[in-house]
């Protein structure tokens, strides 16, 4: 199906002249050595088409005519800019870098960054890739079109709570980092992207690692990594607005500007957004507000930033999704109607990062970081003993009241705070050795608290009455040491070491008034190793070897009796691939553009924590390590540039297997009035993981066929994933095929720097799908197995229009 609109846009094309245009190529050298700089990024008007290779070697494929902006950069060293024409034939263009006066930005990421020498599978997202797919979504919606990812959303617009899984695993196994710092909250391991709405827009790069990859602040690594720079330095004042409308009453706003250098050393930067949708599920809108400021200083060797960035969400909960048995007949459906519903949360951080050269070859970049987050959620509940809210009967007259219905909030209020260094080895007469030494402390303090803010019956002051509370505290303490060494010019080796201790405490009543109090400790050692081979110019053989270790969330805590103590998990992650990027000339046109790349992954598992179907004595679902399980699979991606890039094809491809080993589900027996009165143990061997589809697709298809005009088909493919463990098709989400259609036409008029239209047309085909859901059930007195699945269904044909403006 995706061949077709591949073959409409290339009959829209306009061929002639322009495949007359010839590639760039040349050699980027250290301007005091003259040794060949290689992984220095290649930029052609502002978009990254590339890096060079171990000798320094670039190869931009094809140049379109007229003038273009070639611009080189490359961590410690000053940018080169050169103006190159599009011509026929092939142009050498050769550069040496002088070793930078000023370190960039760059600087302080580099340290927690896969690349070419670390033999791990990765995605980079320049800024200009995630413009392209910002039309107001939250991050996890830009990344869809990356290898193995899943994404979905409450409300069924990418607005407000989404999620994401990459290979399988969900957002709590996977590490994200903002600027170096850890995103995910210290109990949960969660990252809730609804907290900072708008956060891509002033994000300058990303990258995924899948797998463990390398040594990160915070969390083990169990599926992948997400690591966000918000760091560039923008050397010229600027101003810029993106404003976006659509479907289910969504608007986007927001205003970016900056100051350029003032004084010759500084810079400030700025961002106020504002996201609102009523949701594609009923009562399901998010209003979202967040802002982003930087102010930098820079002399010398020596860079210095502060960054504050906050977001505030109010949503409409829909959390619960629908019944499976309404998907047909009103698949819109919320069950909540109370009018404040809501979830309320804010979230602020506060960041200072400091990048320090040392002489010719050290670099030092440390960062001091606080967040602050509060907030809660409120819910209607009817029928409640006020027993179980530490509330008196009423007595009225002759009457006792011991049920009322009431309004609860249930709140956080937590602090994580701590500090980030790497120090950097990157010698400018031999670029065969590159280290960093580094580490982080962390800790957080986080309240647990509920209130009664309203009872139709009330007693002992239930007004603001609050009847739980517990606190915690963890301390997260790691240190690590990797060096990549190019031993052979065609061969290097790669080695990580981490040591990650951890302590953790609560104290206190949970909600339902059991003693959540808790004393844990863990440390772990995490050893990593890689190798790559460069079979020739832009190809590449690698394999790696990987721990993780990662400690049991809250939930396993507080969920799980104390003589039952969920045991830590352990992963073991062989990655082995090959890499091409290649130019070549062919029937095409000359400089046609070529990227492969082929990964395979067998991600070993001990201990894993799975739902197993056991309940608490108070009804919490509980998880169970199970002592083996895995995760196999080849992730293929493949992309190529036509016509001098007026045409560019992308596809992955992800097949895989993930199977717990031997499983064993707990099935509760209740009677007709739900009674408790058996349970029955069933037994799977080689059982596929919940929520892991064995095929996951992402295709897209993307033309010039007008100057200034790109339209993109996007396709992605998922096949079954199943609720539970236990493969039974009765309990999973069915395979979905999604098409989305993109527009975006760029002018450039004389009074300002470029104003651009854009149209995201999503689920082009109109499919009715979901992408989530969740099950629970049991067995009745005659044996029968009853299922309750609840389902996130996700909108059918809807757009959103955008505007935007710089100067």
């Amino acid at each position: 199906m995706s061949n077709l609109p591949g073959a409409a846009l290339l009959a829209c094309l306009p061929i002639g002249a322009a495949w007359a245009q010839g590639p760039v190529s040349g050699t980027v050298t250290d301007g005091r050595t003259q040794q060949g700089l290689p992984g220095a990024t290649i930029l052609l008007d502002g978009t990254a088409v590339g890096t060079t290779d171990a000798s320094g070697a670039y190869q931009v494929p094809a140049v379109a005519a007229g003038a273009h902006e070639l611009r080189i950069t490359f961590v410690g060293y000053d940018a080169a800019t050169r103006s190159v024409q599009g011509q026929p034939g092939a142009q050498q263009l050769s550069l040496a870098l002088q070793p930078g006066s000023v370190l960039t930005g760059e600087a302080l990421v580099t340290a927690s960054r896969a690349n070419d020498r670390t033999g791990t599978a990765y995605t980079n997202l320049s800024k200009e890739d995630l413009e392209k797919r910002n039309f107001g979504q939250d991050i996890p919606y830009l990344l869809d079109q990356t290898p193995s990812v899943v994404t979905s959303s409450d409300a069924g617009t990418g607005i407000g709570y989404t999620g994401l899984r990459i290979r399988g695993t969900g957002i709590e196994g996977i590490n994200v980092m903002v600027n170096g710092v850890p995103l995910n909250d210290a109990e949960s391991h969660g990252a809730f992207f609804v907290n900072l709405p708008d956060l891509a827009s002033s994000t300058t790069s990303l990258q995924i690692q899948r797998g463990v990859g390398t040594s990160q602040n915070g969390g083990a690594a169990f599926g992948a990594s997400l690591n966000l720079s918000t760091l560039a330095q923008r050397r010229e004042a600027y101003a810029e607005s993106q404003n976006s409308f659509g479907s289910y009453h969504t608007w986007k706003n927001n205003v970016s500007f900056g100051t350029g250098l003032v004084g010759k050393y500084f810079t400030f930067d700025g961002r106020l957004s504002r996201l609102a949708s009523e949701g594609y599920i009923d009562r399901a809108s998010s209003d979202l507000k967040s802002y982003y400021f930087a102010a930098g200083y820079q002399r010398g060797s020596t860079l210095l930033k502060f960054i504050t960035f906050s977001g505030r969400e109010k949503t409409y909960q829909a959390w619960n999704g629908v019944p499976e048995e309404l998907l047909k007949t009103n698949r819109r459906y919320n069950e909540f109607t109370y009018d404040n519903q809501t979830d309320n949360y804010q979230q602020n951080h506060y960041q200072l990062h400091l990048a320090q050269g040392i002489g010719a070859d050290w670099n030092l970049a440390a960062a001091l970081h606080l967040t602050r987050g509060f907030g809660y959620y409120e819910e209607y509940k009817t029928d409640r003993a006020l027993a179980d809210y530490g509330l008196a009967p009423v007595v009225l007259g002759d009457t006792t009241i011991e049920y009322t219905d009431l309004i609860r909030r249930k709140w956080l209020d937590n602090y994580f705070y701590g500090g980030t260094v790497a120090l950097n080895y990157q010698p400018r007469h031999n670029d065969r050795l590159q280290a960093t030494v580094g580490g982080a402390w962390n800790r957080y303090d986080g309240d647990h608290y509920g209130e009664v803010i309203w009872a139709q019956y009330a007693s002992n002051g239930a007004i603001r009455h609050r009847y739980y509370f517990n606190d915690a505290t963890k301390t997260d303490f790691n240190t690590y040491a990797r060096a990549t060494w190019q031993v052979l010019p065609r061969l290097g080796v790669y080695g990580d070491a981490q040591v990650r201790h951890i302590g953790y405490d609560i104290r206190g009543l949970d909600d339902d008034k059991r003693d959540v109090t808790t004393h844990a400790r863990y440390t772990f050692f995490n050893p990593k190793a890689g190798a790559t081979f460069d079979l020739a110019t832009g190809s590449q053989l690698y394999g790696s070897v990987a721990v993780g270790q990662r400690e049991p969330v809250r939930s396993d805590f507080t969920d799980r009796p104390t003589t039952d103590r969920a045991k830590a998990e352990h992963l073991t992650d062989f990655e082995a691939g090959y890499r091409l990027t290649q130019a070549t000339d062919s029937w095409l046109g000359r400089g046609t553009s070529l990227r492969l790349e082929v990964n395979y992954f067998y991600m070993d598992y001990r201990n894993q924590l799975v739902n197993t179907g056991q309940l608490n004595d108070v009804g919490s679902a509980i998880r169970t390590n199970i002592p083996r399980s895995f995760r196999t699979g080849v992730e293929l991606t493949g992309a190529a540039g036509l016509l001098q890039n007026r045409l560019t094809l992308s596809s992955t491809l992800t097949l895989s297997r993930n199977q717990l080993r031997n499983y064993l589900e707990t099935v509760y027996v209740y009677d007709d009035d739900y009674n408790l009165l058996d349970t029955r143990e069933l037994t799977y061997r080689n059982s596929t993981i919940s929520y892991s589809p064995a095929v996951v697709s992402a295709s897209t298809v993307e033309g010039e066929p007008l100057k200034g005009l790109r339209l993109a088909l996007l396709y992605k493919t998922v096949s079954r994933q199943y609720l539970d463990n236990s493969a039974s098709a009765a309990r999973s989400i069915p395979a979905y095929q999604v098409m989305d259609l993109r527009l975006r036409y760029t002018l450039r008029p004389s009074w300002m720097r470029e104003l651009e239209l854009g149209l995201l047309v999503n689920n082009l085909l109109n499919k009715e799908y979901v992408n989530n859901g969740y099950t629970f059930g049991n067995f009745d007195p005659a044996g029968q197995r009853l299922s309750y699945n609840y389902y996130y269904p996700q909108a059918t044909r809807n757009f959103l229009a955008s505007v935007g403006v710089k100067f």
